[in-house]
């Protein structure tokens, strides 16, 4: 039996703001960096730059709408995405 692809990714959170209801970061995964913005009060999620976006953004969606409560600006956590980059 073959492991699971695996890719752990790194999540920095660099601003959570509540009037503008939205969190900003910086994702890292292998090679690839993106910025991210979650507009919590709507659900959606903007990444960019767009190369290598399709490998990150329902990882990074589904751990947003999982973790966004306990997100502190400042801090990095670690999310594990099955693909291998």
């Amino acid at each position: 039996m073959r492991p699971k692809a695996e890719t752990i990714a790194n999540v920095s959170v660099k601003e959570y703001c509540f009037s503008k209801k939205q969190i900003r970061g910086v994702v890292e995964a292998s090679q690839f960096k993106w910025t991210f913005t979650w507009y919590f009060n709507k659900g959606l999620l903007s990444v960019n730059p767009p190369l290598g976006r399709a490998l990150i953004e329902d990882a990074l969606l589904r751990f947003l709408l999982k973790k966004d409560y306990e997100l502190e600006v400042g801090n990095e956590y670690k999310l594990t995405i099955l693909a291998k980059f």
